[in-house]
This record gives C-alpha cells, sequence and structure tokens, in this order.
C-alpha cells in the first residue's frame, strides 16, 4: 500500500512538472505539433520509470549501495581533480576559455572515476561490507554468516526441505563451480551419475524459485584455488567470507575441520532429530522382511530407522507390538533392536517413508548424497 501510493503521488507530480514545462515555453511552441509531442513524450516518463521499477522486484541492497557510493566517490575525487587543475588552467588568459576547458575536462575526468568506482565496488561487495549501517545492523540480527552449499547436499535434495523450515537464517552461497560440477555430472554417459546430476540441477532451481530462500551465485574464484579440487575450492572459499559448508561428504567433513571451518552435516542432522527410544519403552512397526538371523523379522520407522524384532519372522507383513531391548548407534544410523510382544490390532501397511528405507536396505547401491561415515 505504502508502495501504491508513493507511486500514485508521484505520476501526479508529474503530471504537474509536464504541464508546467508547457505552459512556461520551456518546451518548444513552434509548430504547436512539436510541441504537444514532447509534452506526451514527458509524460510516458512517468509510467515508464513506475513500469521499470515493477519488473525489477527484488533489488539488490550491496549493488545499490555499490552505485550510490561509488558515484559520491567519483564525484568527490572528480572535484579534488578540478581543485588540483587550477594552477594550470590560470596559464589561459581568456575567462571564457578557461571555463570551457573547466568544464569539458571535470565532464570527462568525472565520468571516468565514477565508472572506475561503481565499477570497483561491485566487484568487491563480496569482500568488504560496503553498505548502509542500519542495514548491516539487521544483518547481523537475522545472522551475517552465509552457508556454502556442496555438491553433494544439492544432489541429496533434503536441503530444499531444510530451507523451507526457515531454520537457516543466512543467506545460502552456490559456487560457479559446484554448478559446473553438477552439469558435468547430469552429463555423464553413466545413468545413475545423470539421474542424480540432473536431481542436482532441480533442486537447484527450486531453491532459487522460491522467494523465501536468499540463494547467491558466487562466480569468482581465489587468487590461490586455481587448479585445486573442489572439496578444496569450497574449503578455501568458506574460510575467505568467513563461512559454513553444507554437506553429507564425510571426508569434507574432516577436511573442513582441520582447516577450521565449521560443518553442518545433514546427516549428522538427521541423526540429532531421529527419536529416542530407551530400553523397556514399546513401539510398533511394521515387519516388511526378514532378518539375517532365525526368527528375526525387520522393519523401519518412519525416519528410515530400522528396527530388528525377535520372534518376528512369522508376522511378516503385520504391524506388531514390541518392547526395546536396546539401541545400537552405529556410523551408519541408528538400529533398535527389540522383543516381540503382540500383534497390533490396527495392522496397517508400511508408510511412505518406510517403504522407502525397505527399498533403500535393498538397493546394491547407496544413493546420491549420503556416503557412509567410519568411525
Amino acid at each position: 500500500m505504502p508502495l501504491l501510493v508513493l507511486r500514485l503521488i508521484f505520476c501526479v507530480v508529474w503530471i504537474g512538472v509536464a504541464i508546467a514545462l508547457l505552459f512556461w515555453e520551456v518546451l518548444p511552441q513552434d509548430p504547436p505539433l512539436l510541441a504537444w509531442t514532447l509534452f506526451i513524450l514527458t509524460l510516458l516518463v512517468a509510467p515508464t520509470v513506475v513500469a521499470l521499477d515493477l519488473l525489477l522486484p527484488r533489488k539488490q541492497l550491496d549493488v545499490i549501495s555499490s552505485v550510490y557510493f561509488g558515484m559520491i566517490v567519483g564525484l568527490i575525487l572528480t572535484l579534488a581533480v578540478g581543485v588540483a587543475l587550477n594552477p594550470v588552467l590560470l596559464q589561459i588568459q581568456d575567462q571564457a576559455r578557461r571555463d570551457q576547458v573547466r568544464w569539458h575536462i571535470s565532464l570527462a575526468v568525472g565520468v571516468v572515476l565514477c565508472y572506475v568506482c561503481i565499477s570497483l565496488l561491485l566487484q568487491t561487495r563480496n569482500d568488504f561490507r560496503f553498505i548502509i549501517p542500519y542495514v548491516e545492523f539487521s544483518k547481523e540480527v537475522k545472522g551475517s554468516r552465509p552457508y556454502v552449499l556442496d555438491t553433494s547436499v544439492v544432489i541429496d535434495g533434503r536441503i530444499a526441505d531444510v530451507v523451507e523450515t526457515k531454520v537457516l537464517d543466512s543467506k545460502l552461497i552456490m559456487p560457479r563451480f559446484v554448478i559446473g560440477e553438477l552439469q558435468a555430472i547430469a552429463d555423464s554417459s553413466d545413468r545413475l551419475r545423470r539421474s542424480r546430476g540432473r536431481r542436482g540441477l532441480d533442486i537447484l532451481n527450486r531453491l532459487r524459485n522460491n522467494r523465501a530462500v536468499e540463494l547467491e551465485m558466487y562466480d569468482r574464484d581465489l587468487p590461490n584455488s586455481e587448479g585445486q579440487p573442489v572439496d578444496l575450492k569450497l574449503v578455501m572459499l568458506a574460510k575467505h567470507i568467513q563461512g559454513r559448508i553444507i554437506t553429507n561428504d564425510y571426508n569434507l567433513n574432516k577436511v573442513a575441520r582441520l582447516h577450521g571451518v565449521d560443518v553442518i552435516n545433514l546427516n549428522d542432522l538427521a541423526n540429532a532429530l531421529k527419536p529416542v527410544f530407551l530400553p523397556g519403552e514399546s513401539l510398533e512397526v511394521y515387519i516388511v522382511r526378514d532378518g539375517e538371523e532365525p526368527g528375526q523379522g525387520v522393519g523401519y520407522l518412519d525416519d528410515g530407522t530400522m528396527v530388528v524384532v525377535e520372534q518376528g519372522r512369522e508376522h511378516k507383513g503385520k504391524t506388531v507390538k514390541i518392547q526395546v531391548t536396546s539401541v545400537l548407534q552405529t556410523s551408519a544410523g541408528r538400529m533398535i533392536f527389540g522383543r516381540f510382544e503382540s500383534v497390533s490390532a490396527a495392522s496397517k501397511p508400511p508408510s511412505h517413508a518406510q517403504a522407502a528405507a525397505a527399498q533403500q536396505a535393498h538397493s546394491p547401491e547407496q544413493p546420491a548424497g549420503t556416503q557412509a561415515e567410519g568411525p
């Protein structure tokens, strides 16, 4: 509503300005057709400006600040150059000629210096916080350390769901070399790798199209990262911008911690959010297959946790009530062992998450974005 009121006021004021230019004879009056043509073109300036404003709804504050401050610095330097040229220009005796030369020199120098200052600030806005103080204060409250995305976490796809929960309070950084790696995987001759790469690109497009997500493509390469592997480039970039890496790669996790870079591992986050079951508690689970030991049945919880049930093999395809006997935390995840108590009265088929977990357990290959973590 305030923007709508502002645009209406701007259009009304501009109409008044155009009428004043016409009646004050600022616009040429002869011939009349030319005067009215210029008047109509002047009126069209306001809707054109409003239309351009509507076409660019998501304006980046750091870009606008860089342009403003670059122009201010360029004009100040132009003024300093003009003062420095005064002794030289005093050699010209004609006052009109001297003023004309000063104006042309100031114009040329001003254009060059404004361009150089704006270009410099636009190229280095990620390295220097050159923005308005109150905006920087808001960033500090919201969270100033960005998150750098790894290839594995994009292919995994869970990052999109995590971001939509708004638990991440800083912007996401997607390096250009990670996008290049995703494209290389998507163009692979191997069908499985190709499908993983395409899924990663789909997840990236989903993040970009989400208005609630602040995703920035980082195009620059650090000078000392030339020729380095992608994992080391990620670590060096995160250390340079004081960010944190989000990954599923166990090896990258170790390398980043050696370099003093904070890492958020989605696998660790998923394990931390799994419900805790203590020995003696009861729960219900759907038996989906036979276990490795005689008489054992295996089921899965909604979060994918494997449940091994003693005396559960003969109840395959049923929902049973078990008593937890022990919980085993392994590098691959959490396993629950229980003893069969009774068949649940409302036996129901497995949920979608349980069926997916069972299919994953039978799959001979590891799914994209996950890696077995050793102790």
